[in-house]
């Protein structure tokens, strides 16, 4: 199969070293030095500056997508109405209204759509979700995660600043990565409770988004995304009522990537310990990417698809409406 990248910054830079047998046929990207330095890379590949162009192209079967959060929607709309498969990156679009065509868009073409919650895919992720399969947690019960960083010189001038390009601040930005792992673990959430801020940076969008979302059995996700954070941290746990789930970092500058596992005993007291650690290069985008070629040679459902960023950025709305954002 052939893809076609659009936008060559550096997701779409990380996509392209992630194709596996898929061969980079075409990048584009509005500033067409970007779009030339990513194909110059890859025999064959062509550099364009129009998306319309690309996916219009009759050799191409997947289309990535890794701009703005503006132009997320709009483009892979473009992309199933020509029959493409698509990956676009998360949120997905900067409103859940903006994926509703998409959606019924890509249920008239056949269309398979992938949207890059690559954070499933991270080894700790996918042990975390081995281990809950197993039933070794036994009955869920809550979710308590932190996601954050501390920005940076000029960060309030910075794309991400404009709402019109954005969607909205540190919420939609990393904090759709926990909305979408707690959603993983716990399912839907019909409770939604929050605050999003500016405590800090000089933008007219959020900084800091507070969540308490709740699930119809009364399951709780506790979450907190920030860029004033000025360490940048992860940290997801996952309650069950035989255990533990305790994961830290990401690799980089979010420190070693960590799991722990503690497992109730009968009698209680101090738990069994199982530890893991993943200091090895993060693979999530790679192992991502097979799967959504395993999704288009089985025709399987992708997922996290376009209902799960659809629910995700419901709640984010929710909660920018609740804090007058």
């Amino acid at each position: 199969m052939k893809a076609a990248i659009i936008g060559c910054g550096l997701i779409g830079q990380k996509r392209a070293k992630t194709l596996g047998k898929c061969t980079l046929a075409v990048c584009v990207d509005q500033v067409k030095e970007k779009a030339e330095a990513l194909a110059r890379h890859y025999p064959g590949c062509v550099a364009l500056t129009d998306w319309r162009e690309a996916v219009a192209r009759p050799d191409i079967d997947i289309v990535i997508i890794a701009t703005l959060h503006a132009s997320l929607a709009e483009i892979a709309h473009g992309a199933v109405q020509h029959g493409k498969h698509v990956l676009v990156e998360k949120p997905g679009g900067r409103k859940a209204d903006e994926l509703t065509k998409v959606i019924a868009e890509a249920q008239k073409t056949n269309s398979l759509v992938r949207v890059g919650f690559n954070h499933r895919y991270h080894r700790a992720f996918r042990k975390a979700r081995e281990l809950v399969d197993q039933g070794a947690l036994g009955e869920l019960m809550f979710v308590r995660a932190r996601y954050g960083h501390g920005g940076r010189l000029g960060y309030d001038k910075e794309w991400r600043a404009d709402p019109a390009l954005s969607g909205g601040g540190e919420l939609i930005d990393q904090g759709v990565h926990l909305i979408d792992l707690a959603r993983w673990f716990l399912g839907d959430f019909t409770d939604v409770q929050g605050y999003a801020h500016t405590y800090y940076w000089d933008m007219p969008v959020d900084d800091n988004g507070f969540l308490i979302l709740k699930t119809a059995k009364k399951q709780v996700a506790h979450l907190h995304a920030s860029c004033t954070e000025w360490k940048n941290t992860f940290s997801f746990e996952l309650y069950g009522r035989n255990g533990k789930i305790d994961i830290n970092g990401l690799g980089g500058s979010y420190g070693v990537e960590r799991l722990a596992f503690y497992k109730m005993l009968p009698e209680m007291g101090p738990p069994e310990t199982h530890m893991w650690e993943f200091p090895m290069a993060d693979n999530s985008w790679e192992v991502e990417f097979a799967e959504f070629l395993e999704d288009i040679e089985i025709k399987r459902a992708p997922a996290p698809g376009l209902p799960d960023a659809h629910a995700a950025l419901n709640i984010v709305e929710t909660i920018y409406r609740m804090s007058n954002k």
